[in-house]
């Protein structure tokens, strides 16, 4: 009896404790939100506090530490979520407060955890030991000629004596390609100096832009400031901070009072050196520098350099003595020799080389000559037989001088001018305008660099452009006045009938008054962007009837004239970012329009007579001020290639599946979906696939990342679905088979992936990243037939699932082994985990062989969480076998606020992980060994090891020794 008192007691306890804790968390939201609204204001505090000292600390030649990056990025996510369940518990109904009372009390115990962590008391910033850039370098040509000079300038850096270098000579020797060898040698070899700041200086530069040039290498900002004075002090001050600098100013066109600037004279305690390049010995003498002179080629030198571009198989043909009179008409000029060869590469035909030597000797400038390098690169124009790839180049030159051009936005452009035209579809536009930019730069008359985030651009050579403006000031004659400091647009007369293209992007122009009217009947192109333009006067595009491309993006247009109306052989209007923009006319007229991009725009309404657009091919509206689109608009716009609206601006901009199913040349799609059943229609319908994609459904106002549509992404985001919407068959959603990026977030539910989508089907996932799914209990489920669909995951980040028990469930006496097929998680790169607190284990000792890809484990506040790899019973009392886990990939390994963790194997004696490079442990007092790092040797790729000295002080090892090796690459914390 006692026995069945006690069973009733117990089960007492197990119906009446939740039920409890459901009736505090519904009587206590308001006060949980009260205390949650006080730790914010804390934290945000502590976060003020750190981005003024952040603001001290920073200067240039340091960097914030990673760990300071990650605090103020949680500090941003958990604002970004409170905002958001403050709107949820302002709606929410009597019924639901017991569940977000519940979610409240788990912020406030999230806020006081990165409160916490705030704290750094060695300082928010550490040394930048590379202060400057690896520049992006070609083979200098003439083995012996450029060396020596290259040696020389070397020379004068190491002699203290000499604090001011000015390299000289024709454009086209060299000057530039020399500097940038010095350049990275600099950063290479960094006894003698500490950084180094390369600064490109234009022909149209003045004192203001030279200023702001150097500051925006040092990360300050001055354009506040106008008067020169006040700006020269702020940048001497920030200059003066800096010891054994290497000051480099590219293609310096006059003279400059370094004082004038705000550059510190260099000087032997001060460690500093300024070296520039110029055309002209008169800039080295008036900057008081020591002069050296870049020379031509010898002649060998200069046909190995021919060789290296147009290839070496031309000296085992009959071109031998052709190219030897071709060399020499490039008068040992590196630049045309480049150019010259260039063009001829891939070229063996002996009759086209004789022509080419012929045209060669026969180009001549007439009365407007600008010199015999310009004959060599008009030469290399010409010879590129092909107009839309010279309409390409000449288009380049619409940008300001040495301007990075991005690729994607140039080819966008190139279509819109239909200089790339007749392809079947975007994707195939886009792969012909890489494959004229390939050419372009393989005939060296564009110069290709990439970002640090790897977006590609292409440059022009300064000469190269003076010949492209020379081209285009007769036939085809372009106006060309960008990022030429006006403030007002040029004067009537400059604006001929014959004019076909205009520039005045990047420049300072407040308006354009009334009694502007240019009659420029044959203007296909006027590119206004980049200008703080507020007003265009209404007649202004009155004389302007064949005006095809109009650019107004980042200005701050307000209300865009009537007359737009009239331009009816429009064919892109582009207004990105005009953030002050209020109104736009009807466009019903503008029935050629192909391109309208409306991305950040501040319209609040979509522009009357969009309906009418029927030959529109890309439709941006990515911007957070529209609020719906009228239904019926889009089938009507049939021939939409690219179509993207903002995520998460707002709930009412959602739309409907059978609209987005009919628009069957559709490529590129990023938008809300109204509901689930909406959702699974249009994925139905997606027969012909979409290149590009970000489909969701629900609303969040918080998103993991932003993807942009350039980049391969195809993702889908679920947020906040229920059941009552639909089924198909045992699951929700019906998922593109190639989808690559999978994002959950609240969607309750569902207790794995498995009865949430069918994943059959779905082979290309690379990401899945799932959050506050208070259903889930496994990622995935041993009873169902999805169980191989992750073998291309390569990240995998699971964050706030309260009821998660681990990745895949296994039923009671099943072997591991069936639960994971052969492939399952071989390309997991990188697994996150936080706040998942029912976790205990993460993987399973069987599955070791599937993770050799593994190179990052980062797990946080994962309050049960005991071991990271799990043995089963039977391997646990298995004999006395050592068994060795090895993780060969693995560099990172994280294990945060994991207070019952005891090991990261408990039967794994030996444990492996050759290219570790960073561990970190915080808030683990039960863990008693650092996991593959009591091993002799240690890994060889060990850079640091995060810990508190106390834990450290009071770990175990079987080899003693190793504490000593490892001590030095600890950094240990103060704080608790």
């Amino acid at each position: 009896m006692e026995i069945v008192g006690s069973i009733f007691v117990e089960l007492v306890k197990q119906i009446l404790t939740p039920i409890g804790k459901c009736c505090k968390y519904h009587r206590g939201i308001n006060r949980y939100m009260k205390i949650l609204h006080e730790k914010r204001e804390e934290l945000n505090s502590r976060k003020e506090d750190t981005e003024a000292r952040i603001r001290v600390e920073l200067l240039p030649g340091r960097k914030l530490k990673k760990e300071v990056e990650l605090w103020l990025g949680k500090v941003e996510q958990i604002n970004s979520e409170i905002k958001i369940l403050q709107e949820e518990v302002g709606k929410g109904k009597y019924f639901s407060r017991s569940r977000l009372g519940g979610v409240v009390f788990k912020k406030i115990k999230e806020v006081e955890q990165i409160y916490q962590r705030g704290v750094f008391f060695d300082g928010l910033v550490e040394e930048n030991p590379l202060f400057g850039d690896i520049l992006p370098t070609t083979t200098l040509g003439g083995e012996n000629t450029s060396k020596r000079k290259l040696e020389e300038i070397w020379a004068c850096l190491e002699n203290d004596e000499v604090r001011k270098v000015g390299v000289y000579g024709m454009g086209g020797i060299g000057k530039t390609t020399a500097l940038k060898h010095i350049n990275n040698r600099l950063l290479e070899n960094q006894d003698k100096f500490e950084s180094v700041i390369w600064v490109t200086v234009s022909k149209a530069s003045n004192v203001t832009k030279l200023q702001d040039a150097i500051t925006c290498k040092l990360g300050l900002n001055i354009s506040k400031y106008e008067d020169e004075t006040t700006r020269a002090a702020k940048l001497y001050a920030m200059l003066s901070r800096k010891k054994r600098t290497v000051l480099i100013l590219d293609d310096l066109w006059e003279v400059y009072r370094l004082e004038d600037v705000g550059i510190p004279e260099p000087t032997l305690e001060n460690g500093c050196k300024l070296v520039l390049t110029t055309r002209s010995l008169d800039v080295c003498r008036g900057m008081s520098c020591i002069g050296i002179q870049m020379e031509l080629l010898k002649k060998e030198e200069a046909q190995i350099l021919f060789l290296d571009v147009v290839g070496q198989d031309v000296l085992h043909t009959s071109l031998k003595t052709i190219m030897n009179e071709i060399v020499e008409e490039c008068g040992c000029l590196p630049l045309a020799i480049v150019t010259v060869a260039g063009s001829l590469k891939g070229t063996i035909d002996e009759f086209e080389w004789k022509s080419a030597l012929a045209e060669l000797k026969a180009t001549r400038r007439g009365p407007n000559m600008m010199g015999p390098i310009f004959e060599k690169l008009e030469f290399s124009y010409n010879r590129l037989k092909d107009k839309r790839l010279q309409d390409c180049l000449l288009y380049c030159a619409l940008y300001p001088e040495d301007y990075e051009i991005d690729r994607n936005d140039l080819i966008e452009y190139l279509i819109d001018e239909g200089i790339i035209e007749g392809m079947k579809s975007r994707q195939e536009a886009f792969e012909k305008g890489h494959s004229m930019l390939n050419r372009l730069e393989n005939c060296c008359l564009l110069e290709g660099s990439m970002d640090y985030d790897k977006t590609k651009h292409v440059k022009m050579h300064d000469l190269v452009r003076d010949m492209a403006l020379q081209l285009t000031s007769y036939s085809p004659r372009f106006l060309i006045e960008a990022g030429a400091g006006l403030k007002e647009i040029p004067e009537e007369e400059n604006w001929t009938e014959d004019i076909v293209r205009a520039s005045l992007m990047r420049n300072n122009i407040l308006d354009i008054p009334s009694d502007a009217s240019p009659k420029c009947p044959e203007l296909l192109t006027l590119r206004l962007n980049y200008n703080i333009l507020m007003s265009i006067s209404d007649c202004f595009f009155t004389h302007m009837k064949c005006l095809s491309v109009l650019d107004l993006s980042y200005t701050s247009i307000k209300n865009l004239p009537e007359s737009i109306s009239d331009l009816v052989s429009l064919t892109a209007l582009l207004l990105r970012r005009c953030e002050k923009l209020k109104y736009v006319p009807s466009l019903a007229n503008l029935k050629a329009l192909r391109r309208l991009d409306l991305s950040n725009a501040g319209i609040t309404e979509v522009p009357e007579g969009m309906e009418m657009l029927s030959n529109l091919k890309y439709l941006n509206l990515d911007t957070r001020n529209i609020q719906m689109l009228p239904d019926g608009i889009l089938p009507k716009l049939s021939h939409l290639q690219f179509l993207v609206f903002r995520l998460n601006a707002s709930e009412t901009m959602k739309l409907r599946g059978e609209e987005l199913a009919s628009l069957r040349k559709l490529e590129t799609f990023i938008g809300r979906l109204y509901d689930i059943n909406h959702f699974n229609t249009f994925v139905r319908a997606m027969v012909r696939k979409l290149t590009n994609y970000i489909l969701q459904v629900g609303f969040h106002g918080f998103l993991e990342e932003a993807i942009y549509p350039y980049h391969p992404r195809k993702t889908v985001l679920l947020t906040k679905c229920t059941s009552s919407e639909g089924m198909l068959g045992e699951y929700l959603y019906l998922l593109p088979n190639d989808v690559e990026v999978l994002q959950i977030l609240e969607c309750h539910i569902v207790k794995s992936l498995c009865n949430l989508a069918s994943l059959n089907n779905v082979t290309k996932l690379r990401k899945c990243y799932i959050a506050e799914c208070d259903g889930m209990e496994y990622v995935l489920s041993s009873s169902s037939s999805c169980n191989g669909s992750l073998q291309s995951l390569e990240t995998l980040e699971l964050n706030g699932l309260c009821n998660l028990q681990g990745l895949i469930s296994r039923e009671r006496g099943a072997s591991s082994l069936i639960l994971l097929p052969p492939a399952n998680f071989s390309s997991l790169q990188q697994i996150a985990i936080d706040s998942c607190p029912k976790v205990k284990e993460l993987f399973m000792l069987e599955w070791l062989p599937h993770l050799q890809n593994l190179e990052k484990i980062d797990i946080q506040s994962c309050e049960q969480m005991e071991e990271i790899i799990s043995a089963t019973l039977d391997q646990d009392a298995g004999g006395t076998d050592i068994i060795k886990i090895t993780l060969p990939k693995l560099k990172f390994l994280k294990l945060w606020g994991l207070p019952e963790l005891k090991s990261f194997c408990s039967i794994g004696k030996v444990m492996v992980a050759d290219s570790l490079q960073e561990i970190s442990i915080w808030k683990c007092p039960k863990l008693k060994r650092i996991p593959f790092v009591d091993n002799e040797p240690c890994p060889p790729s060990l850079q640091s090891i995060d810990v508190h000295k106390q834990w450290w002080e009071s770990l175990e090892w079987d080899h003693p020794n190793v504490k000593d090796v490892l001590q030095p690459l600890c950094k240990f914390w103060i704080h608790e």
